[in-house]
């Protein structure tokens, strides 16, 4: 029996040792076979990328903006034959207009200089090739008078519209569950590489705000450390144990379901986009107009997304993305998601370059860990429980990385030779016990006979 026994084990170590022997070589030769993939610290380019590209080619006063066509295809705007031939062979549809884009923007220029009227909000479009002023109820009929006599002396086109709905930012103050100033969403997990931070809108609450998970108060998630509003809308929440955790690349979009953010990017116009807030839950819309600039009761703030997507009180703060690639964070707008409205964003890219942070998850993941590079539409969701924008919750039910890609980590060269190394020493650790043993016994059996 004990020599039955003896030779099970040996027989067990023998394929123990064979079996590490082929997945350390496995590591290894993944790992080494593999090119390790860039840090990504922004997105692919967006899809106007092109005619943003030849806007600033041709310059203010030979273009006049670019856009999404109905086709999907970028189009720029041009006030002459010669700059649409070069727009025409870089691939591009060309439009001509009489005003260039350096004449549109010395007229919101000039608005801007003007005494601030609060319900009030201007932007350049490119489509229509003038500057369109808008103004909510709570403009009086006097300034209104004033706006169109300022109008007719811009030098260049002003479309005057009256909205039904007052401009305001989202932050819902009568139902404190997330900050100490009121309730909002939050948008993305980003880090400085020392810390990581949730990024939101900056009226949710000045810098010290403490925020919270729970409508008790006592779950706190952390506290604002950096905040810019008016002008701009966002802030910096640094989490109470420093680090988001797992899956804080997922966004929430409703129904158990979230979508991972994989870059930063600016918007064009035209362009389809998505957002997702705490109050109204996942709506799509279009951008309609960019650098615009928005008089709210608060302040004044510029250089904002202007979409058609509807938002509600609570929804401040949350994520406007498209393909998986951020692009701003929720600040205000007029209407809501019963009758559709608009909505302006804070651009992501602009905040967190001025912030000195990157989104987890692209490029870098908590850690310094390459991060992973991959997204989609909410069509195409993964599931992270119950995550909410911002959120750093695991991605429940998901592989992060399939066991391929796991062998194939350029980490795994340093394991699979150890376990190269230790199958080796157990090959030949197995192979003396059997030569000794066999030794052994020869000397037993001829000891026992020689008497």
């Amino acid at each position: 029996m004990g020599h039955a026994r003896r030779r099970i084990v040996r027989r067990v170590t023998r394929l123990a040792a064979v079996g590490g022997l082929l997945l350390g070589g496995t590591m290894v030769g993944q790992a080494v076979a593999s090119e390790p993939a860039p840090p990504r610290a922004s997105a692919p380019a967006a899809p106007g990328a092109a005619g943003a590209d030849l806007v600033a080619r041709l310059g203010d006063s030979r273009a006049a903006g670019s856009w999404i066509g109905a086709d999907g295809r970028p189009v720029v705007a041009v006030t002459d034959t010669r700059a649409a031939a070069e727009v025409r062979r870089a691939g591009v549809t060309a439009k001509v207009v009489p005003h260039s884009l350096g004449e549109l923007r010395s007229a919101t220029a000039a608005l801007s200089a003007t005494p601030v009227v609060a319900g009030t909000a201007w932007a350049v479009d490119y489509r229509a090739n003038e500057v369109v002023l808008r103004a909510d109820p709570t403009v009086s009929a006097a300034d209104w008078a004033r706006l169109q006599d300022l109008a007719e002396g811009l030098g260049a086109p002003v479309r005057m519209e009256r909205t039904e709905s007052v401009f305001t930012t989202r932050l819902n103050g009568a139902r404190p569950i997330l900050s100490t100033a009121g309730r909002c969403s939050a948008g993305f997990n980003v880090t400085d590489g020392r810390a990581d931070f949730i990024l939101t809108a900056g009226h949710c609450g000045p810098t010290g705000s403490v925020w919270f998970s729970d409508t008790r108060g006592s779950q706190e998630v952390g506290r604002t450390v950096r905040n810019s509003f008016p002008g701009d809308d966002y802030s910096l929440v640094t989490y109470a144990g420093g680090r988001a955790g797992e899956g804080a690349d997922v966004v929430d979009v409703g129904g158990g379901q979230g979508l991972r953010i994989t870059g930063a990017a600016e918007p064009s116009v035209g362009q389809r986009v998505f957002r997702s807030g705490s109050t109204s839950g996942l709506h799509d819309g279009v951008v309609r107009n960019l650098d615009v600039t928005v008089n709210y009761p608060e302040g004044s703030v510029s250089g904002l997304i202007e979409t058609d997507v509807c938002a509600e009180p609570g929804d401040s703060g949350g994520p406007l993305f498209s393909e998986g690639i951020a692009l701003g964070i929720t600040s205000g707008g007029s209407g809501d998601c019963a009758v559709g409205g608009t909505t302006f964003f804070q651009p992501v890219t602009e905040a967190m370059k001025v912030l000195g942070v990157r989104l987890i998850g692209a490029g870098q993941q908590p850690g310094g860990a390459p991060g992973q590079a991959a997204g989609s539409d909410p069509a195409g969701a993964v599931a992270p429980g119950d995550t909410t924008p911002g959120s750093s919750a695991p991605v429940n039910g998901v592989q992060a990385s399939t066991l391929l890609s796991r062998l194939a980590d350029p980490r795994n060269v340093g394991p699979g030779l150890l376990i190269i190394a230790g199958s080796l020493v157990a090959l030949v650790a197995t192979r003396f016990i059997r030569a000794e043993q066999d030794r052994q016994a020869y000397r037993r059996y001829y000891s026992a006979t020689w008497g």
